[in-house]
C-alpha cells in the first residue's frame, strides 16, 4: 500500500504521531506536512508555552517566580483550533497566534517551562486535546510523559549550528541580531531543555532518531512520511509489535538507551 494511500485513512485509527526534539530543528514543520498528509489533528505543543508565557510577561511576572506563575494558571485558559497552515492559539480567548513566536517569548516559554508544577499543568491539557487519537502531537517530552504509548515517536535533530542558521534565515532579511547570536541562545535553550529536573529533552527509547544536519525539508519531510507509512501498514494488517523502518533511509536508526 503506497504512503498516499494512508491519507484519507479518518482519524479513527487513533495513531498518536509525537515529534520530538530541540529547538530549530524543524519539528513544527514536519508536523504540520504529516497532519496533512495523513489526516491528523496537528497540535503543536510549544505554542501552549508561549502563549502562558506572553501572560506572565503581560503580568510583569518574574519568570524565575514558580509561586506566582502557578498561580497565574491556575487562572488560564489555552486552547488551540486546527487552522489552514497552523493552529489559531487562544488565550483565555484572545487569539494569540501571531504574538507569540518572536524571540522575547520563545525565550520566556523556555523558562516558564522548567517550572514541573506548569509542564503538569500543560501536560494535563495535551493529553486531555490527545486523548481521542489521530493526532501528530510536537514538542519536546511528547514521547517520553506526555503520550509514552504513542504509535510512533520521531525524534527530530540536527547540529546546534545548522539548527541556529535555520532559525536565524526564518528572521527575515536584515534581522536585528546576528547569526552568531541566534546560536548562542539556541545553545543556552537546549542547555535548559536537556538539563531541567522534570521531563528533559531526551528521545525515548522506542523513538526513531531522524537527524536532519545534512539533508533538505524536502528529504526529512520523505523520511517522516516513510516512518508513519509503515506504522500504519502494520497497523492495518494487525501486527501490534514494533514496525520496520523502509529500505533507503539511511538518516534513520531506533535509538537505544
Amino acid at each position: 500500500m503506497s504512503a498516499s494511500s494512508f491519507s484519507s485513512l479518518p482519524p479513527a485509527r487513533k495513531i498518536i504521531v509525537a515529534i520530538d526534539g530541540p529547538a530549530g530543528a524543524g519539528k513544527s514543520t514536519v508536523a504540520r506536512h504529516l497532519a496533512r498528509h495523513f489526516n491528523l489533528l496537528n497540535l503543536e505543543t510549544g505554542a501552549m508555552y508561549r502563549a502562558f508565557a506572553l501572560k506572565a510577561l503581560r503580568a510583569d511576572i518574574p519568570l524565575q517566580d514558580s509561586q506566582h506563575l502557578e498561580a497565574l494558571a491556575a487562572e488560564t485558559v489555552i486552547r488551540l483550533e486546527p487552522g489552514e497552515e497552523e493552529n489559531r492559539v487562544l488565550l483565555d480567548g484572545e487569539d494569540v497566534t501571531g504574538l507569540i513566536r518572536n524571540q522575547t517569548v520563545t525565550d520566556a516559554a523556555s523558562q516558564v517551562s522548567v517550572w514541573p508544577a506548569i509542564r503538569a499543568w500543560l501536560v494535563r491539557l495535551q493529553q486531555q486535546m490527545g486523548a481521542e487519537g489521530g493526532v501528530v502531537m510536537e514538542g519536546r517530552d511528547i514521547g517520553t510523559v506526555v503520550f509514552p504509548h504513542a504509535e510512533v515517536k520521531i525524534f527530530l535533530d540536527a547540529a546546534p549550528e545548522v539548527r541556529g542558521l535555520r532559525r536565524y534565515d526564518q528572521l527575515g532579511p536584515k534581522p536585528a541580531i546576528q547569526p552568531e547570536e541566534v546560536i548562542r541562545d539556541l545553545r543556552a535553550r537546549d542547555e535548559r531543555d536537556r538539563n531541567r529536573a522534570d521531563s528533559p529533552l531526551k528521545p525515548a527509547s522506542d523513538a526513531v532518531l531522524l537527524d536532519s544536519t545534512h539533508l533538505t525539508l524536502d528529504e526529512v519531510i520523505a523520511a517522516a512520511e516513510a516512518i508513519v507509512t509503515a506504522k500504519l501498514a502494520q497497523v492495518h494488517h494487525g501486527d501490534g509489535v514494533g514496525y520496520a523502518i523502509p529500505d533507503g533511509l539511511p538518516v534513520a536508526q531506533e535509538v537505544v538507551e
